[in-house]
């Protein structure tokens, strides 16, 4: 079955292009990962991304470029963090949910606006990572002209990113972003699985036997949460127009059980990331108060303690709620619900309305929020019990390469479908 579904994908001439330019950027976006710049101490580097597994997830969206300090070792972290205040700003300023509702050229312009966004975000998370190292030895101290080289590298390798997953999107498959994420991923993946497999023992057999298994079950659960949704029935009473009549029709309104993805992760992480980077910081001091709080704060956010994962479950619980609550707005649905003489079962339109999807929402969001949590805190889990995979395949990651191969199989399919209805009209 899967032969054959393959073999009518590669016999369609436009999707077989889209297909093998998508990979063809994929090998360029892995050489990009490997040139590196020559400032920074690689072992000494190595070491920090051991230590803190924080560190590892930015390398993880890098393709390894951070590793490496290559020009792409800030990946595609700037244009991520700047989507997501773009979207937050979306739904403070009016102009720009008015231009996020015009279509096709609304999206463009956002789109336009995160990328633009994104270079100052890039120079100062390049400037924040060249401090970082500093102060840890990693790299030596620069002079400015150095240092400002060093920062329009890392911004161009940014940039030069976004430019490749805007290549995908228009000549490739599926959302070019995603699909360099995507990339990102599965480069770490068949990595830490190389890895693996060449420190297989008859002893840890069983552990690996049982990782493998847990990772299958996972996807398993990813899939089935990504595809959750509630469906709320509403009803459209009969309106009469001129000479026309509409008949009642019966729709749901879908309320997806994952309506946050990955978002609440990410925030979560950045929320991390600073009391880390801070503790670090003060760590350096000569004062004995302070390094005894740095030490204090390192305990707390160390990645093996009880603190951490219980911190990073809460914080994935509430960002989800706080982020859902910014894009779903009951009363606002509600308002269109009735605008245009719909009704659910049941329910009183207005005021009614709006409290019971509120009621709805808290419920199915606490099921999407509860598996991201878990989710999330899955890899810190396992890495106490066996050391046989690297924490860069973590849930978070299994959550990512799902939701971009359903989205990406969709589009696949949607080709064959405008395909099939050409050929019948021709």
């Amino acid at each position: 079955m899967w032969v054959s579904a393959f073999r009518n994908i590669f016999s369609v001439p436009q999707v077989r292009r889209r297909i093998l330019f998508t990979l063809f950027i994929f090998a360029v976006f892995r050489l990009i990962s490997h040139l590196p710049i020559p400032v920074v101490n690689l072992p000494a580097l190595q070491q920090l991304l051991d230590r803190y597994a924080i560190f590892g997830f930015f390398n993880l969206f890098s393709g390894g470029g951070l590793q490496n300090f290559s020009i792409a070792a800030l990946g595609l972290n700037p244009y991520i963090n700047a989507s997501i205040i773009i979207q937050l700003l979306t739904m403070v300023f009016p102009k720009l949910e008015e231009l996020s509702k015009e279509g096709e050229y609304g999206r463009e312009r956002i789109n336009q606006y995160t990328r633009f966004l994104a270079v100052p975000l890039s120079a100062l998370q390049g400037y924040a990572t060249y401090a970082l190292f500093q102060s840890q030895g990693i790299v030596n101290n620069l002079d400015p002209f150095s240092l400002m080289v060093l920062i329009i590298t890392l911004t161009a390798g940014t940039v030069l990113l976004m430019w490749l997953g805007e290549l995908v999107s228009e000549y490739g498959i599926g959302n070019g972003i995603s699909m360099i994420i995507l990339g990102s991923i599965l480069s770490g993946v068949v990595t830490s699985v190389g890895q693996s497999l060449a420190t297989l023992t008859p002893e840890n057999f069983l552990t690996f036997g049982f990782i493998i298994g847990g990772a299958v079950l996972l996807i398993a659960a990813v899939v089935f949460i990504n595809e959750g949704v509630r469906r709320i029935p509403v009803q459209y009473a009969r309106r009469v127009r001129g000479s026309l009549t509409y008949q009642t029709q019966s729709t749901y309104l879908p309320l997806r059980v994952n309506q946050a993805g990955m978002i609440p992760i990410i925030f979560a992480l950045s929320l991390i990331l600073l009391p880390t980077i801070a503790a670090r910081f003060i760590g350096s001091l000569a004062n004995p108060l302070w390094q005894d709080l740095s030490r204090k704060m390192l305990a707390f956010f160390d990645q093996s303690s009880l603190s951490y994962n219980v911190f990073y479950f809460l914080a994935v619980v509430a960002f989800t709620y706080f982020y859902t609550a910014v894009t779903f707005n009951p009363e606002k649905i509600s308002g269109e619900i009735k605008k245009y003489g719909g009704f659910i079962p049941g329910i009183r339109p207005g005021r009614p309305t709006t409290d019971y999807l509120s009621w709805v929402l808290v419920r199915v969001t606490l099921a999407g929020a509860v598996f991201l949590g878990a989710v999330a805190v899955i890899p810190s889990l396992l890495s106490g019990y066996t050391n046989v995979f690297s924490l860069t395949i973590g849930g978070s990651s299994i959550l990512i390469v799902v939701s971009v191969i359903l989205e990406t199989l969709r589009q696949v399919d949607s080709l064959m479908v405008v395909r099939d209805y050409e050929g019948f009209l021709h």
